[in-house]
């Protein structure tokens, strides 16, 4: 399968077709894909999603996807990489979250995003404002920034939400987007919450997570909040008090060890 490798932090790309050439491939990067206008088919992962004026799709570095064109399209694409995302001063903030919630849930990149009148009205005007930027990318990236981070609160309060209910209270993925969610909130994390949350026993909800992902559920919650305070780390802009603050930890002990206990996993593996 071909990857498309994007080496600059950010790249805005606007286009129109009416026949597609790329083949199924993936990435090391983030898209966001705003259709201006047209009509098909967008195939995320092999599943096949219809597509028409002023929807919005989000993919992440390993989605495999391609379309198919029923009417000519107006593509817009905005493409950034954890670089990107990660080397921005005042990172703290709930736009931050709203995007980091978004780009490493996967839950999120298996369908289109569907809003109401007014935010659509929003999204267009976003995706105008982008497109007038497109030219000057290294010059506008700071305003890139604003506009990505005002897309992260529309798209998730656009997305629908994975509920527990009778139907959906053994769904592993609704697991993982409560997990995302709540990954800096560690006191909704505890076995017991989690289990009230899906109407599990405190005992059962590991023993459901370890059988159907092989690990155990504070393996899980463990790896992913460090891989994110890594991401803090490597900017270099942030103390250790800062970061365990964001993320409810004791203090940079805290913080300390789970750097630690990530880099000892890296070293087995």
């Amino acid at each position: 399968m071909k990857r498309y490798k994007q080496f600059a932090p950010v790249l805005i790309s606007d286009f129109e077709v009416s026949d597609w050439i790329h083949p199924v491939h993936n990435h090391n990067h983030y898209e966001i894909i705003y259709i201006k206008n047209g009509i098909g088919n967008h195939i995320i992962n092999s599943k096949s999603i219809k597509y028409n004026d002023g929807c919005v799709f989000l993919l992440g570095p390993e989605d495999e996807h391609y379309f198919e064109i029923e009417r000519i399209t107006h593509f817009v694409y905005l493409k950034f990489t954890d670089l990107y995302i990660h080397q921005a001063e005042g990172i703290f903030n709930s736009g931050l979250r709203h995007l980091e919630y978004l780009i490493k849930s996967r839950e999120t990149h298996l369908s289109g995003f569907v809003f109401n009148d007014e935010d659509q009205v929003t999204i267009n005007r976003i995706f105008d404002v982008i497109i007038s930027m497109k030219k000057e990318v290294l010059r506008n990236e700071d305003l890139i920034w604003m506009q990505v981070l005002t897309l992260a609160h529309l798209l998730q309060r656009n997305m629908p939400e994975i509920k527990s209910n009778t139907h959906r209270t053994k769904d592993m993925q609704a697991v993982f987007c409560y997990i995302h969610k709540n990954i800096y909130y560690p006191e909704n994390l505890r076995a017991q919450v989690m289990g009230e949350h899906f109407r599990f026993t405190k005992d059962y909800i590991g023993q459901y997570f370890k059988k159907n992902t092989g690990m155990t559920l504070r393996e899980y919650i463990s790896d992913y909040r460090g891989n994110l305070i890594s991401q803090r780390i490597n900017t270099g802009r942030f103390s250790l008090k800062q970061i365990a603050s964001e993320f409810g930890l004791t203090d940079e002990s805290h913080v300390s060890r789970f750097i630690k206990q990530k880099r000892d996993h890296t070293r087995k593996t």
